[in-house]
């Protein structure tokens, strides 16, 4: 095979900070995206599927909040993935300096492309250009593959807590990350 066959099989991979309301289409492929990821257990917060209309809400509603950024990831034009930065409330001038990464995700069909790490590494650009410099995050101990490609990158596992989340009738564990930004 040719460089230029090899090349023209590559799929596109994109990542975009979504500032205005997400058209019909990209509010489909992020809800099927979410569903897929919570299906296979990456479901940040959930456990079983929720109603399409609660999707559409929660997504909606992050994109239109002043206090977050979400950034999502696209395979050849359709949207695989997703997370969020979540700016510290005005009153709590003490963690000011502090994002916190929520939502973080790529759909299993878009998995091993690199989108996950491109989506952290957008997120973080993001939060040096508004003059944080901290980013915390927390994940299941489940999670082994976001475990380690946060680690990866340079992110310290400060605690963890071992009735974090509740799965299948048992106490999952959880871990809390953080990672301290270089200058901008």
């Amino acid at each position: 095979m040719t460089q230029n066959a090899i090349q023209k099989n590559k799929p596109e991979l994109t990542i975009e900070h979504a500032q205005v309301e997400l058209s019909l289409s990209d509010l489909n492929d992020l809800c099927d995206a979410t569903d897929a990821a919570i299906q296979d257990g990456g479901g940040f917060g959930w456990v079983n599927l929720p109603a399409r209309e609660t999707l559409e809400r929660f997504w909606n509603g992050a994109i239109v909040m002043p206090q977050r950024d979400v950034f999502f990831s696209r395979m050849d034009g359709s949207i695989c993935g997703a997370c969020v930065l979540v700016h510290p409330p005005q009153n709590n001038e003490a963690q000011s300096h502090a994002v916190q990464l929520t939502s973080h995700f790529v759909a299993p069909w878009s998995r091993e492309a690199g989108l996950a790490k491109m989506l952290l590494q957008r997120a973080e650009k993001q939060a040096k250009s508004r003059q944080y410099t901290v980013v915390n995050l927390d994940v299941r101990d489940t999670q082994v593959v976001a475990i380690k490609l946060y680690e990866s990158q340079g992110y310290e596992n400060y605690a963890t807590h071992p009735a974090y989340a509740y799965v299948d009738d048992h106490y999952v564990a959880g871990h809390y990350f953080m990672k301290i930004l270089d200058a901008v």
